[in-house]
């Protein structure tokens, strides 16, 4: 992939938006039985929208420039976005309206202050890291490393969650008991982070290498879908202490713009908890590496 085209982005976004809603859904009549197209067609979201029909064909092909906040907000409640969609599409439009052309936004950092370390290092009882937007692990804490084992074993380095889901799909799947959801989630918010930042060269690397590499990545690229990081339930199977179903908080550090720390827990008292602490005395072993 030799670049990610914002043109492209917003044409194809926007043409699967349509696609996936019937008149019925967007409380229109749907006359005859017969539609040559999936969904709702140009004239249709423009009358939803309240745009002319030519205003919103050149929107679909993938122009945005001189495009008001209003008429987003009118084009996303049309096309039912909900809120991580309605954000990318902002994101896009920000490219084109932008003076001079497209913005470029400063790539993602690879690497974190002392301080950030020596945060993670304080919270001693859950694991804890912090990543950016390309899913690359930045830094770790101790019961971070152990709980993450099989991703960390990767020698690359920044080692890179989406490289393990999508190109060690075995050992994803032995890992992450939900790998369907997690694989969907990753190439959502990948997706999300391109329309961020569409310029961030590693990150074009990234997409281009899981794309020639797994077909599966391939498909849930196609999908447009996005999302954002949220907090949640993720359910492991780690190698040497099963079952672990854990409450994860991911926070933005506002200080350090598109890196996120996230937390692992789970109430005091529950199997999980104790298989944590079975994780700490796993981790303090001899001989067990702490990658």
């Amino acid at each position: 992939m030799a670049k990610i085209d914002p043109r492209t982005e917003i044409k194809d976004f926007l043409r699967s938006r349509r696609a996936r809603i019937t008149p019925e859904r967007a409380g229109l009549p749907a006359y005859g039985g017969n539609r040559r197209v999936k969904g709702l067609r140009r004239e249709e979201v423009a009358l939803l929208a309240g745009v002319s029909v030519d205003y919103y064909v050149r929107m679909e092909r993938g122009s945005l420039t001189g495009t008001s906040d209003g008429v987003l907000e009118a084009l996303a409640s049309a096309l039912h976005l909900d809120e991580a969609e309605r954000d990318h599409l902002f994101h896009l439009a920000r490219q084109y309206r932008a003076p001079g052309g497209p913005r470029r936004r400063r790539p993602a950092t690879t690497t974190v202050r002392p301080a950030l370390q020596q945060v993670l290092d304080a919270i001693t009882d859950a694991p804890a890291w912090i990543c950016n937007g390309r899913y690359d692990v930045l830094a770790t804490n101790h019961l971070a490393r152990a709980l993450y084992s099989p991703v960390l074993a990767d020698t690359r380095r920044p080692a890179n969650t989406a490289r393990f889901v999508y190109l060690e799909p075995e050992a994803a799947q032995t890992f992450f008991v939900d790998y369907d959801r997690i694989a969907r989630d990753v190439a959502a918010k990948l997706r999300m982070e391109a329309g961020r930042n569409p310029h961030d060269e590693q990150l074009i690397t990234l997409v281009g290498e899981l794309s020639t590499r797994s077909e599966l990545f391939r498909r849930r690229w196609a999908s447009q879908d996005v999302r954002l990081h949220r907090s949640g339930r993720k359910r492991l199977h780690h190698p040497a202490v099963g079952r672990l179903d854990l409450d994860v908080e991911s926070m933005e550090l506002p200080t350090e713009p598109g890196l996120l720390l996230t937390v692992y827990t789970a109430p005091a008292g529950t199997t999980t908890a104790d298989g944590l602490t079975l994780l700490a005395s796993w981790a303090a072993q001899p001989g067990e590496k702490a990658q």
